[in-house]
């Protein structure tokens, strides 16, 4: 079944959703998301949403910490543009609804700013400590009352449909026409039809055995984007969050950097406070500082976990200030205003992501990203607190103003994009082989390709990652696709790619420490590791057949230039 539109979007988190409202206007939009439109990273995230919006604070104060945590990696004209942009999309988000908490009851109160780690002031805009859910449930009440906008739930994008593959570039750029979508309820592979396609799909934390985020987080968007022919980059970076439960029944639970910038110290087991031996602002070190530090006293002592102890505040205000993390820690026997909270390191965002301009505009026509599956140049080598939904939006708002005009310009991709045709698939009848190598990636990752790295499990890890990947390929051409195929293949392709860009970054710089570069190098300053899918020559057969002559392989550019060179 063709579906057709003149926006299409994966995903449905703050930028998937932010992206929809606004060119909604200029013409219909399908909007694609694997599971509940609700579920998606943003639902989670805890902390908030940095701006300036202090008296005290200036831009140039926020600019500066940004480029600080970015060791080196960020790109100035980018920092500037996300600081400067985001408060008038927070004022948007204030006007469609969203509850940030206030000082007081009053409507027009200043906001109640909360301070995280490597933050000079507190700039934290926060919805008590359910931001993220709370955006998420402002923007799909205001996406329910559109009705330019359909919602498709339960459906996964197999793979993107481009130009190329369908062999009708002609000689010209590569441009994407939509994707093939498989409805997992009916197990019916869609062909979604639009001008301009948004991936919003989120990050890959999935890809690792321990991680803060949900089961959603597979890196969709960054394994099609790949496998279509788009640059990517910096997928070497990888943030640990330092503080995530560590308790045998809190599957995932994140303990919010906000409880540090209100007071909490982390300390060992035996009750001693020991940041201070790695960074100056101590607690409020960049997470990077943090992760390493909170690691390197787990693998010196042998001990399980550390403990964040808030216990100094008083109970009345973590219960106000605190209400998720502590009613979760008080189901697992957790008083947090008594017992320090056990917590351990967790993957938990990824900093580089499909390679995109200053319009979210990535290197194939008609492609837009935006959000964590995105490498806008913003991060750098490592994320600042909270300035991840501040990204989504101002990007999403970006690319609306980019892609409608483009969309206009653009001709309609052609009514002749044949089906997916599923060859001589037939149905799996082994799927344990698919949960034991999505268990062994997983693994692999946590264990060779974690927060400190040597070239020798880097090599490992990659070795087995490529033999996995020929299991994986035999199953994806000889049996029908499921949604757990789908989501095996792009976090082995992910893995592979964040692989092969650790190696490939000779130096340690912001999230990717290495022991075999322990130094930053002033050369690979403002240098980026770009991936990019070796196209084949030649063609045989439709571009839409379930064929191996229509899969890309090999890595023909690896390069580490600047983006401005791209």
């Amino acid at each position: 079944m063709d579906i057709t539109s003149d926006f299409l979007i994966l995903g449905s988190g703050i930028a998937g959703l932010t992206y929809a409202l606004k060119v909604s206007r200029f013409g219909s939009v399908a909007i694609v998301t694997k599971k509940d439109k609700k579920e998606s990273n943003t639902n989670y995230a805890q902390g908030g949403i940095a701006a300036v919006v202090d008296p005290d604070d200036r831009p140039e104060l926020h600019i500066a910490d940004t480029l600080t945590a970015g060791a080196g990696l960020c790109r100035p004209d980018i920092v500037d543009i996300v600081v400067h942009e985001g408060m008038d999309r927070i004022r948007e988000l204030v006007q469609w609804g969203v509850p940030f908490t206030r000082r007081s009851i009053r409507r027009d109160a200043e906001f109640d700013l909360g301070r995280e780690g490597g933050h000079s002031r507190r700039r934290i805009l926060h919805a008590a400590d359910l931001t993220g859910r709370e955006i998420e449930r402002a923007l799909l009440r205001r996406v329910s009352k559109c009705p330019n906008i359909t919602i498709y739930e339960n459906h996964i994008a197999v793979e993107l449909i481009t130009s190329r593959k369908l062999g009708r570039h002609a000689g010209g750029p590569n441009r994407c026409l939509g994707a093939y979508v498989l409805d997992c309820k009916n197990q019916e592979i869609h062909t979604f039809i639009a001008p301009v396609t948004m991936l919003a799909t989120g990050g890959a934390g999935k890809t690792y055995l321990y991680t803060s985020n949900p089961d959603i987080s597979t890196g969709d968007g960054i394994a099609l984007a790949y496998r279509a022919g788009a640059c990517v980059a910096n997928l070497e970076f990888i943030q640990f969050h330092p503080t995530c439960m560590y308790h045998a029944q809190a599957k995932n639970f994140l303990i919010s950097e906000a409880l540090r910038g209100e007071g909490g110290i982390l300390r060992l087991k035996n009750g001693k406070a020991f940041m201070a031996a790695y960074h100056p602002l101590k607690d409020l070190a960049p997470r990077d500082i943090v992760a390493r530090a909170i690691d390197a006293e787990l693998k010196r002592s042998g001990h399980d976990c550390v403990y964040l102890d808030i216990t100094r505040r008083r109970r009345d205000f973590l219960k106000k200030r605190f209400p998720n993390i502590y009613a979760t820690c008080a189901q697992y026997g957790i008083d947090i205003a008594v017992d320090p909270i056990p917590v351990v390191p967790a993957a938990h965002y990824i900093c580089g992501g499909v390679l995109t301009d200053s319009s979210a505009q990535s290197t194939i026509a008609g492609l837009y990203a935006a959000g964590e599956v995105a490498c806008t140049g913003l991060h750098g080598a490592n994320r600042l607190a909270s300035n991840s939904l501040l990204e989504a939006i101002v990007f999403a708002h970006r690319a609306a103003e980019s892609s409608s005009v483009r969309a206009a310009r653009l001709p309609q991709p052609p009514r002749s994009i044949p089906p997916w045709d599923p060859g001589n698939a037939h149905n799996i009848d082994e799927a344990v082989v698919i949960a034991h190598n999505w268990d062994e990636i997983r693994r692999l990752m946590w264990n060779y390709v974690g927060i400190v790295r040597t070239t020798r499990l880097l090599e490992r890890a990659l070795r087995r990652i490529r033999m996995l990947q020929k299991e994986i390929s035999e199953y994806y051409w000889n049996f029908v696709i499921t949604a757990d195929l789908i989501e095996l293949r792009n976090i082995a392709t992910v893995a592979e790619l964040i692989v092969t860009s650790a190696l490939r970054r000779r130096e340690s710089r912001g999230l990717h420490c290495t022991l075999d570069y322990p130094q930053s190098e002033k050369r690979f300053e403002r240098t980026d590791t770009i991936l990019r899918i070796r196209p084949r020559q030649k063609r045989h057969g439709s571009g839409a057949q379930r064929s191996k002559q229509s899969e890309t392989s090999g890595f023909s550019l690896f390069t580490t230039v600047r983006k401005e060179d791209i």
